[in-house]
Formats: C-alpha cells, sequence, structure tokens
C-alpha cells in the first residue's frame, strides 16, 4: 500500500472525507487552510489549490493519483484532465505490474504525470506482453525502469505493429548489444514513424556510405536519422561541403554536431575561437580534424583555452592543430598534466618549446613515464601536484 500523500508540506491541516467508485467507497487526503497557523502569502496560494481539488467533478481520480500514483495536487488536476477513474481496481493492477517489474515509486509517478491514460490500459493484455518483450532483449530490470519513466508512451504503442516492427528493422541493422543501447538511448525510435528513417539511410546508400557508418549513426546518434528527409538532405550536403568524406566515421559525427540544436552551439564555438585568434579556416579544419569538441560548452570551451594559451602559453593556433585536447576533461586530464608540466618548467627540468600534443594526448601510463617518475627524485611532490593534492606553488 503506498503512503497517503502528505499535504503538510505544502502547509495544510489534513481531514479525511470519501470518495466513490461505484459501489466501492475509498478514503483520500485532503486539506483544509487554518489561516491562522499560516502567513497570507500561504493562504494566496493553497487555498485556490484545496478549492479546485474539492470542486473538482473529477476530484475521486485527483485523490486517487495523489494518494497511489504520488503525484502533487498541481499534477493530479493536470492528469484528471486525462483520465476518469471509475474503478480503482484496474488503476490498482497497473500500479502493481510496474512494481513488480522494478519501477520505483518515484518512477511510477513520473510515468502517471506524463501518460496517465496508462491507469486505464489492461495489465494482462495490454502492458504485461510489452514488459516481457523489452525484458527479453535481455535489457536489466534497472534499465528498462529508467526508459520506461523517461519515455511511457513505449507501453501505449502497438506491440505487433509498431514496436516488434521497430526492432526487426534495427536489428536487420545493428547488433543486438547496440539495439539494446538505442532502446537505452534514444528509444523514441521505437514510437515514431520510420518512414524518415528508411528515406535517410536509402541517401545515405546512394551517397556511398558503407553500412559501418550507417549502424554507427542508428546506434549512437538515432535521433539525426528521424529528422525530415529534406532537411536531412541539406544537412548531408553541409557535411560534404566541409570536406568530409561519408565514408569516414568522422562524417557520421559532423553530422550530429550540425543537426539541431546542435548547430546552435556549433555556430557558438565558432564565434568563441574567432575570438581567440582562429581563421575561418583554422575553424573547419579542426572540425574535419574533431568534430565533437565544436559541441562541448562554451564554459568549458573558454576555461580551456584559458589554462592552455594564457596559463601554459601555447599558442592558440597550436590547438587549432589538436582540436581533441579541447574534448578532454579538464578535471581529469589537462589540469592534472598541465600542473605538473607547470612545475617541470619553473624549474627547467624541461624544454620550454614543449609540444602540446606531447603532453596532453598520450595515454596515462605513457605521460606518467615521462613526466612524473623520472623526476620524483628531484621533485618528490611531483606525484602530489599531478593527484591535485598539492598547488604547483608549494612546490
Amino acid at each position: 500500500m503506498v503512503p497517503l500523500y502528505s499535504l503538510k508540506s505544502l502547509g495544510l491541516d489534513c481531514s479525511i472525507f470519501s470518495c466513490t467508485f461505484a459501489s466501492k467507497t475509498k478514503r483520500f487526503i485532503v486539506g483544509e487552510l487554518k489561516p491562522s497557523q499560516f502567513s497570507l502569502q500561504n493562504q494566496l496560494l493553497y487555498r485556490p489549490l484545496t478549492t479546485e481539488i474539492l470542486e473538482n467533478p473529477n476530484n475521486s481520480t485527483v485523490a486517487y493519483l495523489i494518494n497511489s500514483c504520488g503525484l502533487s495536487p498541481e499534477g493530479a488536476i493536470s492528469a484528471a484532465k486525462w483520465v476518469e477513474l471509475q474503478s480503482p481496481e484496474r488503476a490498482d493492477s497497473v500500479l502493481a505490474l510496474l512494481r513488480n517489474h522494478g519501477l520505483s515509486e518515484t518512477q511510477i509517478s513520473k510515468m502517471v504525470r506524463s501518460r496517465p491514460q496508462l491507469l486505464l490500459a489492461n495489465p494482462e493484455k495490454t502492458l504485461l506482453p510489452k514488459l516481457a518483450f523489452f525484458s527479453s532483449l535481455g535489457i536489466s530490470r534497472q534499465d528498462l525502469a529508467k526508459t520506461l519513466a523517461f519515455n511511457p508512451k513505449l507501453l501505449s504503442r502497438s506491440l505487433k505493429k509498431q514496436i516488434i516492427p521497430t526492432y526487426n528493422f534495427l536489428r536487420s541493422l545493428v547488433s543486438e548489444k547496440k539495439l539494446v543501447a538505442i532502446f537505452k538511448h534514444n528509444s523514441c525510435i521505437f514510437v515514431e514513424s520510420n518512414c524518415n528513417v528508411l528515406a535517410n539511410i536509402g541517401l545515405l546508400r546512394e551517397l556511398g556510405m558503407p553500412q559501418s557508418c550507417i549502424s554507427m549513426l542508428l546506434a549512437h546518434y538515432t535521433t539525426v536519422l528521424m529528422i525530415n528527409p529534406e532537411n536531412f538532405g541539406q544537412l548531408v550536403g553541409e557535411v560534404k561541403e566541409m570536406g568530409f568524406n561519408l565514408e569516414k566515421s568522422t562524417s557520421v559525427n559532423a553530422m550530429r554536431a550540425l543537426c539541431g540544436k546542435n548547430k546552435l552551439i556549433w555556430n557558438r564555438s565558432r564565434e568563441v575561437f574567432r575570438r581567440w585568434g582562429w581563421s575561418e579556416d583554422d575553424v573547419l579544419s579542426a572540425f574535419r580534424k574533431n568534430p565533437q569538441f565544436m559541441i562541448v560548452s562554451e564554459k568549458k570551451l573558454l576555461q580551456a583555452m584559458d589554462l592552455l594559451v594564457n596559463k601554459m602559453g601555447w599558442p592558440s593556433e597550436m590547438i587549432a592543430k589538436y582540436p581533441v585536447v579541447l574534448s578532454l576533461s579538464l578535471e581529469r586530464r589537462l589540469i592534472p598534466r598541465c600542473s605538473v608540466v607547470k612545475v617541470l618548467l619553473s624549474k627547467g627540468l624541461v624544454n620550454e618549446n614543449l609540444n602540446l600534443g606531447s603532453v596532453l594526448l598520450p595515454a596515462e601510463k605513457e605521460f606518467l613515464g615521462r613526466f612524473v617518475t623520472g623526476y620524483l627524485k628531484g621533485v618528490p611532490q611531483l606525484w602530489d601536484v599531478y593527484q591535485g593534492k598539492v598547488d604547483i606553488q608549494d612546490v
């Protein structure tokens, strides 16, 4: 039994009233304000809400959504516009089924708030077969619960007409493992028409993109393939004009970077680099080498450029030759390594013309062997500097 929703957090005292589902009476909590106990602001805020619950013609549904599904009063009033419960039995069965498949109360509340019509579904004939199918794909209970909470429409689509055909289509293009990844991260493809995807894949094949790149695009950036074919054609044309070869995987990353809202980020990044002295050719050359770096946050770009140019003294144009470094973690990679090199430079132990790529690109084992372990006798605190335990000014 789900605990009754407490209205005390809203500044409400609770009283009990009865609501009738057909012939069965069920008790729910509602609240009444006591003006003497609460501020004028709270009175103005919550009296209309409480009145709205009590006067709502569908108040038995509202009360059920609050008490059994964990919705807020505001959320329950909104959800009740889409569903009317004549009896609690079916809704109770739906909630029990979701709990039995690993969904938490928070996840169930999120699902009901987004898709309240699910409470009217037949749990045995409609919901259970879909849950069984998704589980058969090898998806863990935890991942299935997260995905359903994020996209409850999955339980509203036809298993035979939508979900299974989409599965068969995807399975013909990607491995079972990648299909599971698509379900976890891009489940929208299971609830939308695949007409755009088919048309866009057809275009890529006509232009010579190999199946490995198409599968990569489908597995990692599914939503790119779901856009309108006309817009997709323009996207592919722009990628080609920028000098990308559709036979290479970098073209896939470029499509992602230039698609939808990412294009706005791309344009913003271009302006950031122009302010740091990059030419248009520098921007495009760097983008062709590593498309991902153009869609990292502006804050990270500015912090990284400040560290590498202002604090380390590397020319801005050099970074354009190694754009991948701007995709690396500041905290785990750039700052620790730059701190070590800064100490070594201050003590004259390494050449001041040290190449940026030789510092930031090697794997950790190689970096430590070259810049840390070999200098520990002369600078015993160097390891602590690398781990961030000692500031470079204290060495």
